[in-house]
């Protein structure tokens, strides 16, 4: 895959009617996920067998798909590997894979994903953003700040918030005030 580098790809993963941040593993050229059970990415791979990366730089995407479902409206089809899938209408790029699940813990699922196609749907490039960058971070502690109230979460959660507010534009300074509104 093209755009997807060696190591962790923060992207928000797609699959069936369902869109969130997810990391997609690439090491020695081979792809996988570890996602937590009872998620619906979880629900979606195991009934469909596919999942979509999509990489977008809006932090507000970001941060509604750590946290609640997109409308049906945001995502459009798309074909890859002669199967019908689901990406975001407005990501930049996109790749699709087969995905299926290898082994299980009593807590997370290991997938192992075969790359079926991409496509770059934008040619804007972007500098990196560290407003963006705390973003991802404050979204992934938030997440699990929700579930745990742990006040080390929330002190991470502000330290990044921080850093959004600083080094941020105005579409991140947005997205830092809806997580604010999430975290609650």
């Amino acid at each position: 895959m093209g755009f997807l580098n060696e190591g962790i790809n923060e992207v928000i993963a797609t699959t069936g009617g369902n869109a969130a941040p997810m990391g997609i593993i690439c090491r020695n050229g081979a792809f996988s996920m570890v996602l937590f059970r009872g998620s619906h990415t979880e629900a979606n791979i195991r009934k469909n067998g596919w999942v979509v990366a999509n990489l977008t730089h809006d932090p507000v995407v970001w941060v509604r798909t750590a946290f609640d479902d997109l409308p049906l409206a945001a995502f459009a089809a798309v074909e890859a590997g002669g199967r019908q899938m689901e990406r975001l209408k407005k990501c930049e790029a996109w790749a699709a894979f087969a995905a299926k699940v290898e082994h299980e813990t009593a807590e997370t699922v290991f997938v192992t994903l075969e790359p079926l196609g991409e496509e770059v749907v934008g040619s804007v490039l972007r500098a990196h953003n560290r407003g963006f960058a705390g973003i991802v971070e404050a979204a992934v502690h938030g997440t699990r700040y929700v579930l745990s109230r742990d006040p080390a979460l929330k002190a991470l959660i502000d330290h990044h918030l921080a850093i959004v507010r600083k080094c941020g534009g105005p579409r991140e300074r947005e997205a830092a005030a809806v997580l604010e509104e999430y975290i609650r």
